[in-house]
């Protein structure tokens, strides 16, 4: 027996019972049953139909709005020269800040807050911080030399009790 038969015969009983019900109603019974299911299955149908559309309307406009916005961008790309525009920055933003903001500026961008910068004789700046990672004090004092600056002096200590690196440096252009 195949699967269809048998569940054609479980389902029997139910739509028997069902059929009987529905012709022991009276006619006018069954006539309001009649418009109410048709009512329900339109306005759910309807309802449904409206909400899909709806959301497949609302992705068609998000997904439009990402393309132009693409090329959009890439259309903008030939406008810009990156390299004129690193060149640029870093001549006049670094020209334009006095050498020790500059310093300090550096020491911020690389983790050290509390850097004491002062700025000394001819275009110099001394500057002292304690920081407790190594890395993070190697990585400022590379900072430092990457972007020109030369030590003239530099003092580094370990503090036993807090294990704080405790640096002292002069550096010149």
């Amino acid at each position: 027996m195949s699967l269809l038969q048998r569940q054609a015969k479980r389902t029997e009983p139910l739509t028997n019972a069902l059929w009987s019900r529905w012709q022991a109603l009276s006619s006018r019974d069954q006539m309001a049953l009649s418009i109410l299911l048709v009512f329900l299955l339109v306005f759910v149908g309807g309802y449904g139909g409206y909400s899909v559309h709806q959301a497949a309307k609302d992705s068609k406009s998000n997904y439009q709005e990402q393309v132009a916005d693409y090329f959009w961008l890439r259309a903008q790309a030939d406008n810009i020269d990156p390299s004129a525009l690193s060149v640029n920055d870093a001549q006049d933003g670094a020209n334009a800040m006095p050498p020790a903001s500059r310093v300090n500026t550096i020491l911020q961008n690389s983790g050290i807050d509390s850097a004491q910068v002062i700025a000394a004789n001819e275009g110099g700046v001394q500057f002292s911080f304690s920081h407790p990672s190594q890395a993070v004090v190697s990585a400022a004092l590379g900072k430092l030399e990457q972007q020109g600056w030369q030590f003239t002096q530099l003092s580094m200590q370990q503090d036993s009790a807090t294990r704080q690196l405790q640096v002292q440096a002069t550096v010149a252009l």
